[in-house]
């Protein structure tokens, strides 16, 4: 089998971090690079030939979703013509929707990566990345009369008695309730 060209191992590695930044979030950390690679249609040799480690990847794959998420930011206050309070209540309503809270995948790193990163010792750059990122956004949900960090636990424990409680009429409840504590003050 021939060497691939330096492009395609770009972009081979990058559907890997793609990947695993997913399967991390649905699955947590846990989720094995045998797995992983097979997702990304890759085979499981090839995994060495670009990481170090799987906690190499885990630090680059928990990067990947806080970048995403830092996008999808912009992306929001773009969309709302600049007006942080417009973008920050509309990331509010989709933060606390069935639609989040039914495709951790695709969503957010803090809330996905919590338990993980509380109980790994060996992702000491994945943490750091990770607190980081946590800070970003408390800062990026802070108003004039409401503190990002309160309204990031608000949120965040919000969708994880969701997902913990789904399939129950308390799940939509508790979706509901935060999503309307938050927005209240306009």
């Amino acid at each position: 089998m021939g060497r691939v060209s330096q492009a395609q191992a770009e972009e081979n590695r990058r559907r890997v971090v793609e990947t695993a930044s997913r399967l991390f979030r649905e699955q947590g950390t846990h989720a094995s690079v045998a797995d992983i690679m097979k997702a990304a249609g890759l085979t499981h040799g090839g995994f060495y030939k670009q990481f170090a480690s799987k906690e190499a990847l885990i630090d680059e794959a928990t990067a990947h979703a806080f970048d995403e998420l830092t996008r999808h930011h912009k992306d929001g206050l773009e969309q709302h013509g600049g007006q942080r309070g417009a973008a920050q209540r509309a990331l509010i309503d989709a933060y606390l929707s069935p639609g989040h809270r039914d495709s951790p995948a695709d969503g957010c790193p803090v809330a996905a990566l919590v338990t993980d990163m509380a109980r790994e010792d060996e992702v000491q750059e994945a943490r750091r990345i990770y607190t980081e990122g946590v800070g970003d956004f408390a800062e990026w949900l802070t108003t004039e009369d409401q503190d990002g960090i309160t309204r990031l636990c608000t949120m965040l424990g919000a969708l994880v008695l969701a997902r913990a409680t789904n399939g129950s009429p308390l799940s939509e409840e508790i979706l509901t309730t935060a999503r309307a504590a938050l927005t209240a003050s306009g």
